[in-house]
């Protein structure tokens, strides 16, 4: 049954004039309509939040004492963990992931990310030190850490309600308001968030849900918005770029997390048992729909044969379109559109000299998944390095594979590329591992693994791939400024 969604703004639910569809990409059927937010809708969600944040109402939420604003945040995690099992069907209406997939890494951990933030920023230390000046004053400083003010937070659909939690909860635990802007493609998880937070002592404009789309939307309003004083952003390249323009005027601060073309390496000393678990995963994982995974493979020559054979035989086997599946499977991609460009993407292989050994088409169900916007998971071989499926972020269930000869070779193809995201290192020879780890010109490096992540550990992007640091610390100081409060000490005077 679809549902109607409007946005969240200033402790009111707020429909409006122009609404969209959201269907859903596993078989076509409609999932809701939903109220897309108008330029002065956004204005008002801004004005409320810096009120409440930074302005003349801040008593109620950024200047609450940081033990009473963490206890909100408990609450707040409580009320997400009573709604599990609504979080996890409004991911899987939207996304067309399996319920196993929703419910083991979505769902309970958007409540436990909330509560590690709140545990985190208790933690947090001011620091402080005495000096002598050069004029033979004495001093004390000591710094603070206090809300930034209004953050806008413009998340991606592929793991939607997991990158909503992860900008939403440093945004709300330094005290700041929280201006939630979804992807239009899941909107469903966003609103049974914005629901939980209606119904705890978050207090009214400290947070907002608004719906909408990017360019001549929600999110170019916010974005533009003279009063957003900060922006944390998930997702393609471009886009990033765009609002990083955009919050040049008024010198506002950025924080973003951008596209890959993520390599793995495959050294002749792997153990294949584990790279078969370890890049299943990298690669086909959500259908392959996750900024870390795997979509060129390089690997020595004397293995190159026999992953290839195992890769091939791994994606044909993968069950695709099966919700109700309790393990490993795959969904569709998120839209037909985006389907599009990745079918694209894989038209080009055969013509610049590459093969398909896996994959390489449209799946055919035979019922109403025929709708959907699924497609094969595929390994290909014989691209050229600067053919587009090489080149070119896919965002999909896609592997290039080709071979090298030596671990010079192997670190030039991996970082041949403007991306600079993630990378996978398959040996037993842990001296080679960590010798090639910093050589490869990524913001994080798994040595025989891949998405093995504490959430809270550090997170960023060299080259096209991020601006910024996020994560545990990093993003409570991304949602907070520093002040240094400096004190002179006098001399007892000795009359």
């Amino acid at each position: 049954m679809s549902k109607e969604l409007k946005n969240y703004v200033a402790g009111q639910w707020i429909g409006s004039g122009t609404t969209f569809d959201k269907v859903s990409p596993f078989d076509g059927a409609h999932v809701a309509t939903v109220h897309e937010a108008s330029a002065t809708l956004v204005d008002e969600a801004v004005k409320q939040g810096h009120e409440v944040s930074v302005g003349s109402n801040a008593s109620i939420w950024g200047d609450l004492p940081m033990k009473q604003r963490l206890a909100v945040i408990h609450d707040l995690a409580d009320r997400l963990e009573a709604r599990v099992e609504d979080l996890v069907e409004a991911e899987v209406a939207d996304t067309g992931r399996s319920y196993w997939q929703a419910s083991v890494f979505d769902g309970a951990r958007a409540a436990r990310l909330f509560r590690a933030y709140a545990d985190a920023a208790a933690s947090l230390e001011n620091r402080s030190m005495q000096f002598s000046g050069e004029m033979g004053f004495q001093g004390m400083w000591h710094s603070t850490r206090r809300p930034k003010g209004v953050i806008a937070c413009i998340c991606p659909w592929n793991v939607p309600l997991l990158m909503a939690c992860m900008k939403v909860a440093p945004a709300l635990v330094m005290g700041n308001s929280a201006i939630l802007k979804p992807s239009e493609e899941t909107p469903s998880s966003a609103t049974v968030l914005a629901e939980a937070i209606a119904a705890s002592d978050v207090p009214d404009g400290a947070f907002s849900l608004v719906h909408g789309f990017g360019a001549g939307s929600t999110g170019e309003f916010l974005a533009l918005h003279p009063k957003v004083d900060a922006i944390t952003f998930t997702g393609e390249s471009g886009t990033g770029s765009a609002i990083m323009k955009a919050a040049a005027d008024g010198l506002r601060e950025v924080s973003l997390e951008l596209g890959g073309k993520n390599a793995a390496l495959v050294f002749d000393d792997a153990r294949m048992d584990a790279v078969a678990e370890g890049m299943t995963r990298s690669a086909f994982f959500n259908c392959g729909q996750i900024c870390f995974c795997t979509e060129r493979a390089y690997v020595h020559r004397s293995r190159f044969d026999e992953f290839v054979e195992m890769m091939a035989e791994t994606a044909s086997g993968i069950i695709i379109g099966d919700r109700g599946y309790n393990g490993f499977s795959i969904g569709p991609l998120i839209s037909h559109g985006h389907r599009d460009k990745v079918k694209a993407l894989l038209d080009a292989v055969p013509a610049h000299g590459g093969e398909f050994v896996a994959g390489g088409g449209i799946p055919s169900f035979g019922d109403e998944r025929d709708n959907g916007a699924f497609i094969q998971p595929t390994v290909a071989i014989g691209s050229p390095e600067d053919s587009p499926f090489v080149k070119q972020e896919a965002f999909g269930p896609v592997l290039h594979v080709a071979p090298f000869s030596d671990e010079d070779e192997a670190v030039a193809l991996a970082n041949d590329t403007q991306y600079g995201l993630a990378t996978c290192i398959w040996t037993e020879n842990l001296s080679r591992a960590h010798r090639v780890a910093p050589r490869i010109r990524v913001g994080h490096a798994w040595i025989n693994s891949w998405q093995i992540r504490d959430l809270l550990s550090p997170l960023t992007g060299a080259k096209a791939s991020g601006v910024g640091d996020q994560g545990g610390r990093l993003s409570l100081e991304f949602s907070s400024l520093p002040q240094t409060v400096t004190s002179r000490i006098f001399e007892e005077d000795s009359a």
